[in-house]
C-alpha cells in the first residue's frame, strides 16, 4: 500500500499555542486581500488540547495582537489574577512570605489570567478552522520529508496498525504524506522531529546547551472554604535543597478548582532524586496541606519545559521550514510563562512565510531569513534578553545566591546588565555517581494529599494500543544495566513521572533487566532529556495515543 499525499502551502506540526497562532495569522493575511494560502495543522493528540499541559497563567499580550476581540468571541479566559503570594518553605514546617511588591516586575501577574491552556487551544482551533485552516488531530508526524536538494518538503504521519514486532496487522494503514512549501515545527519542548532537524542542519551550533525542567501537575476541586478564585501562589525552597532548582505553583480558578504543580530543574545532580515524589512530598508541608484536605484530585499530568532562555535559542530556520514556540525554547523562566512568546513567534513565522508566498517565494534556498529577523525585532527577543542571567545564576550560585543576584539584576538594572552568564552543561551530563550522593527517604503516599504513580497515571487518561512498536527506543539495550544501573542506580526509574521504566530481577535478586511500560507514557520527554547515556530515543507512537487531558 502506497502512502497518499496531500499538498499545502504551509503544514504546521503541533496544535499548541504557537502552531494555532501561526495558522490563524496565515489565514487572516490570506483573507485580508492577499493571495490564497492553504494551511494544514496536524496534532498527535486524540483531539486538540489532549496533550496540552501548562500551569497556566496567561499573559494576553500576543492574544490581544492576534485576536483583539477575543472577549467578544468567547475566549476561555474567565479568571483574572486578583491576588498573588510568594513563599519560601523550610524543612521545619515553616513558610516565610515575601511581599510581591518587592520582587522584580517579571514576577508580577496583574493583568494576566488563570486558564486551562488545553481549553484555550481548543478555542484557538475553532478560530483557525473558521478562517479556513484544516486541522487533523490524531495524526502523529513521524517523519520529515526532504526533496532531492535536501530541503524540507513536509512530513509523513506514522503508519497505523503495526504490531509490536513491526509486522502489519489486518488493520494496517500506511501513513500519509503532507507536503508543503514551508513546514512549521511547533511540537513543543524537545519535539521528536525538531531534535532530528537540529542535528541535520546544525541548528544548535553557536547556541548554549538547552536546560530543562520537568513540570508535574494535578488539577483539584477544592473544599470551597480553601478556594480563593484569582489567587496565584508560588513557593521556593523545601523540599528542594539549595543546589537544586525547583518550586511550586498553585493557581485558583473558577468552579472551586485549582491547578497545583511542581517544577524540578533537570540539571539536578543526585540520581536518587525523584521529581514525582518531591511533588507529592511538597503537598504534605504544613503550610500547603490544608489547601488540599477535603478536596478531590481530578487530573494528573507531566511535561518537560525549556529553561535555557536567550542563550539557548537555536537557529530558527532551515531550507523549507522553521521552529516556533517552545520547540525553539522561548519560555521566560522568572515569569514561568511561555505561551505568549510561543504565540508571537508563530505569528511572526506566519508573516514571514506569507510575505514569501505572496512574492512568488523569493526566499533563497527556501530559507525564511525574514523570520529570525522579525523575532530579533520583536518584544519576545527583548523580553528574553533581559532575563537571560536568571536561570544560569541559580545554577552557578544556588538558591540564595541565584535569587539575590537574579532578583537584584532585574530589579535594579532592569535586565540591562553588561554581562551574560552561561549554561555550562547539558542536563544529562549533570548526574553524579549514585554511591557519592545521599539517598532520599520518601514517605509513603497517604492517599489524601499524596499519591502513587499508578493512580496518578490513571487520572491522566493515558492510553496506547499495547500491540504496537514501543515508542521508547534504546539505542543500545545493554546500557540500562551495564551503565545506568551500575553507575547511577537506574535513575530512569525515578526521573520518569509515570512508572514507565522498571528494573526487574529474578526471585534471588540476580539478572537485573530493564522493563519499559510504554503504555504508561504521558509524553513528557524527560527520559529523552535526562538519560545520562542519551540512550533513550522518544519517537511518536500511533496518532491519538498518550494522555487525554480534559482541561489541563
Amino acid at each position: 500500500m502506497e502512502r497518499e499525499s496531500m499538498e499545502f502551502d504551509v503544514v504546521i506540526v503541533g496544535a499548541g499555542p504557537a502552531g494555532l497562532a501561526a495558522a490563524i495569522r496565515l489565514r487572516q493575511l490570506a483573507t485580508e486581500g492577499g493571495p490564497e494560502v492553504s494551511v494544514c495543522v496536524i496534532e498527535k493528540g486524540s483531539e486538540v488540547g489532549a496533550h496540552i499541559l501548562s500551569g497556566a497563567v496567561l499573559e494576553p499580550r500576543a492574544l490581544d495582537e492576534l485576536l483583539p476581540d477575543w472577549k467578544e468571541l468567547g475566549a476561555p479566559l474567565n479568571t483574572p489574577v486578583a491576588e498573588e503570594k510568594f513563599m519560601f518553605l523550610t524543612g521545619g514546617g515553616r513558610g516565610v512570605g515575601v511581599p510581591v511588591g518587592l520582587m522584580p516586575g517579571q514576577f508580577h501577574n496583574r493583568g494576566n489570567y488563570i486558564v486551562s491552556l488545553g481549553n484555550l487551544c481548543r478555542w484557538l482551533a475553532e478560530r483557525a478552522e473558521a478562517l479556513g485552516a484544516e486541522i487533523y488531530p490524531g495524526f502523529a508526524a513521524a517523519e520529515v520529508l526532504y526533496d532531492a536538494a535536501g530541503r524540507v518538503a513536509g512530513v509523513a504521519t506514522g503508519d497505523l496498525g503495526l504490531a509490536k514486532d513491526g509486522s502489519k496487522k489486518d488493520s494496517y494503514q500506511p501513513g500519509m504524506e503532507l507536503r508543503a512549501k514551508y513546514t512549521f515545527f511547533a511540537e513543543g519542548c524537545h519535539g521528536s522531529l525538531s531534535k532530528t532537524l537540529m542535528a541535520r542542519f546544525g541548528l544548535r551550533e553557536g547556541a548554549e546547551p538547552q536546560t530543562y525542567g520537568i513540570g508535574i501537575k494535578e488539577l483539584w476541586r477544592l473544599d470551597p472554604a480553601q478556594h480563593r478564585q484569582g489567587l496565584v501562589m508560588h513557593t521556593a525552597g523545601w523540599p528542594m535543597d539549595t543546589k537544586t532548582w525547583g518550586g511550586s505553583f498553585i493557581y485558583h480558578f473558577e468552579d472551586n478548582q485549582a491547578s497545583v504543580g511542581f517544577v524540578v530543574g533537570l540539571d539536578y545532580r543526585n540520581p536518587h532524586l525523584a521529581p514525582f515524589e518531591e511533588f507529592q512530598r511538597f503537598k504534605t508541608h504544613p503550610k500547603i496541606r490544608p489547601i488540599f484536605e477535603g478536596g478531590t484530585r481530578i487530573a494528573y499530568g507531566a511535561r518537560a519545559l525549556n529553561e535555557g532562555g536567550f542563550q539557548s535559542i537555536p537557529k530558527l530556520v532551515f531550507p523549507g521550514g522553521l521552529l516556533i514556540g517552545c520547540g525553539a525554547g522561548f519560555l521566560n523562566v522568572p515569569k514561568i510563562k511561555g505561551s505568549h512568546n510561543a504565540m508571537k513567534t508563530g505569528m511572526l513565522a506566519a508573516e514571514a512565510a506569507f510575505e514569501a508566498l505572496a512574492g512568488g517565494d523569493p526566499a533563497e534556498d527556501g530559507v525564511l531569513a525574514a523570520y529570525p529577523r522579525k523575532v530579533e525585532g520583536s518584544w519576545v527577543y527583548e523580553e528574553l534578553r533581559k532575563v537571560r542571567n536568571f536561570r544560569p545564576a541559580f545554577a552557578k550560585l544556588g538558591l540564595w545566591g541565584g535569587m539575590l543576584f537574579g532578583g537584584a539584576e532585574l530589579k535594579l538594572l532592569g535586565g540591562r546588565a553588561p554581562w551574560t552568564l552561561h549554561h555550562q552543561h547539558a542536563d544529562h551530563d549533570c548526574l553524579m555517581p549514585a554511591k557519592t550522593m545521599p539517598k532520599i527517604d520518601y514517605p509513603k503516599p497517604d492517599g489524601v494529599v499524596s499519591f502513587d504513580r499508578n493512580s496518578s497515571v490513571f487520572l491522566s487518561n493515558t492510553n496506547h494500543e499495547e500491540d504496537q512498536p514501543v515508542h521508547l527506543r534504546l539505542k543500545d539495550p545493554e546500557v540500562p544495566v551495564a551503565y545506568n544501573l551500575a553507575r547511577y542506580d537506574a535513575p530512569e526509574q525515578r526521573f520518569c513521572p509515570a512508572g514507565v521504566y522498571e528494573i526487574l530481577r529474578d526471585d534471588d535478586g540476580t539478572n537485573p533487566r530493564l522493563q519499559i511500560n510504554a503504555q504508561n507514557c504521558v509524553h513528557c520527554k524527560t527520559c529523552d532529556i535526562k538519560d545520562p547515556g542519551q540512550n533513550i530515543d522518544w519517537v511518536t507512537p500511533e496518532g491519538g495515543g498518550g494522555p487525554n487531558y480534559p482541561n489541563m
